[in-house]
């Protein structure tokens, strides 16, 4: 019996032979025939090493050639990793470091440990040594094994912190887009752009990497090149903005948001005469931010685009602390302190009156007017809505809405007989809240309205070629509902779309929100007699190394061309044939030049008294006021908006200011574009452009603040008007 338990044991242990035999063989077979090429290729990796070459980045110039992105060449202090992998190896090498690089041994080795880093890549321990420590550690190799000296470069904004919103900046990859860059082709650690044109232009600017591949010895000393691959630099670009406006819109916008800052705010009033006692102290507006935004209404090239606040994008690669950037760039949940926000391509706006030329664009063109440009409506300073039951009216329904307060009788304005021209002139909301009710319940409550607005452009992205843009949002019930499950509104409000809401949203109020670039698109159309354009900062891209003309500039008319981005981007038209462009046209004409009209009284336009004396012989405009009523329609948080265009083929411009919490759009906004009108008729100097000063990292300031040199030019008298 015993000898049969032996035999089984043995058959158990001779097939757990055979088997563990098998596992070998296959093990060897996949170790030589299968995984023979990476075995082969970890080999050789042990016996060479590559050294990556990063490409010089695309420079960025404005549209005169003012080179406002350039390259600062930096020498990087490098070590193999294979040399060091040894901790006590690694401590040693550190150790003797310490010295040449002037930087503690355990710095280095966090720096060793900090970065993601490829797995087969030298390993960066300093970046920006001088030439003489370069040298010092190139000709003692023996003594520093596997360290190397690598060419990096340094992204350098000469006129920061001008146009930092539209250039951007770098930084390195989000964990949460690793994997993207690294299936590019990326370095973990590569920075990249991450906001404005660096970001969106990231593929043209960033080159191709080359490399050198040397074979080395034990220590990790090379012996020979092996092979070598140059980097390819970037392309430049070549952007539509002037410095020289871009300067002036900034300093115009900075300038007047601080004098609105000190400027005291209207009264509160309970009726007319009564003043309420909750708000009897002085108040004056916030003003906290706004943007200008200048293009082209016949190519779409973006020429300025100012934003405040703004930053220094210096700040990005100034090698500062993490609490030192904290304190700069604080989180926080207040949109007036937001820092990196391009106000112009993300602000979420009320446009109030600014407005109502396309709210008489959709009552003209869908035939809502009878008679069209004839039709008149006598505004007694209210208007009452008719399609609602009077008993509705006492019972807490809104069914009486009123025009803006004029200051010499401290109730509603009362334009008399007006027709779309004369409306717009001195923007009467009475007889666009008429339009807004009767265009909706005349036709079986459709979305008219929201139908004729969006051929502008309105509720959708623009496209500009830059990041974030906000597509903006036109009212509806959709709308609504979507806000009311973000908690936004209440649930009980969006159970329909009434009429109150169309009426709102006919003079730029209510659930609508647009871009301030949107509304320079929507000028533009008007401008152009039809033409939806998409707007965009850069204006061509050109083959990499442009030759500079002079220092400072790069000779753009030499450099060759790539993608061309100048030709104008028609996306859709407008009809503005027949009756339906001119009589905005000749309203907005009369913001501008006046004459107002007279019913009780002579009443002004809105902007009659601001460009009063506007040459308008040399260069003419159309433009319009808007107030967008704030938070509990509190004089200030009113924000306001100026909306313009030139009627010049030579000089073919659109202007948008819009000033956060500001207050009427003549006394805020409209002086801003004044400024800029006055510029491009050649009337006003633009200061001249210089480069900017060193960055002091000393500094508390996210950016150097900015101001006019003679801001006489925003000298706006008081008109008693709200708009």
């Amino acid at each position: 019996m015993a000898a049969v338990n032996s035999r089984g044991r043995m058959t158990t242990l001779g097939g757990i032979a055979v088997a563990l035999l098998s596992l070998l063989v296959v093990r060897v077979w996949f170790l030589q025939v299968v995984n023979a090429e990476s075995m082969d290729e970890r080999a050789q990796a042990i016996r060479t090493r590559t050294v990556r070459i990063p490409p010089e980045r695309g420079r960025i110039f404005d549209s005169q050639g003012r080179i406002v992105a350039d390259n600062e060449r930096l020498l990087t202090i490098t070590v193999d990793r294979e040399t060091v992998k040894d901790d006590s190896v690694r401590a040693e090498l550190f150790s003797r470091l310490s010295g040449p690089l002037e930087m503690p041994a355990e710095d280095i080795e966090i720096a060793f440990k900090s970065l993601r880093n490829d797995p087969l890549a030298d390993i960066p321990l300093k970046v920006g040594v001088s030439e003489d420590t370069a040298l010092f550690l190139r000709e003692r190799g023996e003594d520093y094994p596997g360290v190397d000296v690598r060419e990096d470069w340094k992204r350098d904004y000469l006129y920061a912190p001008l146009a930092s919103h539209v250039i951007g900046f770098l930084g390195a990859i989000r964990e949460s887009q690793l994997s993207l860059y690294l299936s590019l082709g990326y370095e973990p650690n590569e920075l990249i752009g991450q906001f404005g044109v660096e970001q969106t232009y990231e593929s043209e600017l960033r080159g191709t990497p080359g490399y050198i591949k040397y074979e080395v010895d034990t220590l990790g000393n090379k012996l020979r090149e092996i092979a070598y691959e140059p980097a390819i630099p970037g392309q430049d670009v070549v952007l539509s903005l002037d410095l020289a406006y871009q300067q002036f819109a900034e300093q115009a916008l900075q300038t007047q948001l601080k004098v609105r800052q000190r400027t005291e705010a209207g009264k509160v009033y309970l009726a007319p005469g009564e003043l309420d006692p909750g708000y009897a102290e002085v108040n004056y507006y916030k003003a906290p931010a706004g943007s200008v935004t200048m293009m082209n209404w016949a190519t779409g090239e973006i020429i300025a685009m100012a934003s405040y606040p703004t930053f220094d994008n210096r700040w990005f690669n100034a090698g500062i602390s993490g609490s030192k950037f904290q304190s700069l760039f604080p989180n926080t949940q207040d949109p007036d302190q937001s820092i990196l926000v391009n106000r112009a391509i993300s602000g979420r706006y009320n446009l109030g009156s600014s407005f109502k030329p396309f709210t008489a664009y959709a009552a003209l063109n869908s035939g809502q007017l009878p008679g069209g440009s004839t039709y008149r409506f006598k505004d007694e300073g209210t208007y009452t809505l008719e399609s609602i039951d009077r008993s509705l009216c006492q019972q807490g329904v809104k069914c009486v809405f009123k025009n803006a307060v004029c200051s010499s009788s401290g109730s509603p304005c009362r334009y008399g007989w007006v027709d779309v021209e004369a409306a717009l002139a001195v923007s009467s909301d009475a007889f666009f809240y008429k339009i807004g009710e009767q265009i909706m319940t005349q036709r079986n409550t459709n979305d008219i309205l929201e139908q004729e607005v969006r051929k502008f452009g309105f509720g959708s992205s623009t496209g500009i070629d830059l990041p974030y843009e906000f597509s903006g949002a036109l009212p509806s019930l959709a709308l609504k509902k979507k806000l009311a499950e973000s908690g936004a509104i209440t649930e009980e409000s969006a159970r329909g779309y009434y009429v109150g809401d169309n009426v709102q949203f006919s003079i730029g109020q209510g659930l609508l929100s647009a871009t301030p670039v949107q509304v320079a698109r929507a000028y533009s159309v008007l401008a152009s007699g039809g033409n939806v354009l998409r707007p965009h900062v850069v204006r061509y891209l050109l083959a990499p190394g442009t030759p500079d003309s002079k220092p400072g500039y790069a000779d753009i008319e030499n450099g060759r061309i790539i993608r061309d981005l100048r030709t104008s981007q028609v996306i859709s038209t407008v009809d503005m044939s027949g009756d339906r462009r001119e009589p905005i046209l000749r309203g907005l004409k009369r913001v501008i030049t006046g004459p107002g009209v007279t019913s009780d009284y002579y009443h002004k336009t809105t902007g009659e008294k601001l460009f009063a004396n506007y040459p308008y012989e040399i260069l003419p405009i159309a433009g319009k006021t808007g107030t967008a009523q704030g938070f509990n329609n509190l004089p200030w948080n009113d924000s306001s908006a100026f909306g313009s265009f030139s009627l010049a083929l030579n000089r073919p411009f659109t202007v948008v200011a819009y000033l956060e919490k500001s207050g009427y759009g003549s006394q805020a906004a409209a002086p801003v574009a004044k400024c800029m009108w006055l510029a491009i008729a050649g009337q006003w100097r633009l200061p001249e452009v210089f480069p900017a000063e060193p960055l002091d990292v000393a500094s508390t300031a996210v950016a150097k603040s900015q101001s006019m040199p003679n801001p006489q030019c925003l000298s706006t008298p008081y008109t008693g008007l709200r708009e």
